[in-house]
């Protein structure tokens, strides 16, 4: 005769280990270290301080 399995219990740690495996793919699709956030501000900044200083006046008239 097989073991005795609690399906209740057994559901639970299926559905846990799947939230954790999302968890996982989530980290690695939108988490940042405050350092990659710092660094892409910095490069966002730089890029704005270069198009503006590229920007022709338009003639008022």
């Amino acid at each position: 005769m097989g073991e005795v399995v609690n399906l209740r219990l057994a559901r639970k740690a299926k559905a846990r280990a799947g939230d954790k495996a999302q968890a996982a793919a989530n980290r690695a699709k939108f988490g940042r270290t405050a350092g990659e956030r710092t660094l892409e501000e910095a490069e966002r900044a730089r890029a704005a301080r270069l198009l503006d200083g590229a920007r022709r006046d338009e003639p008022q008239g």
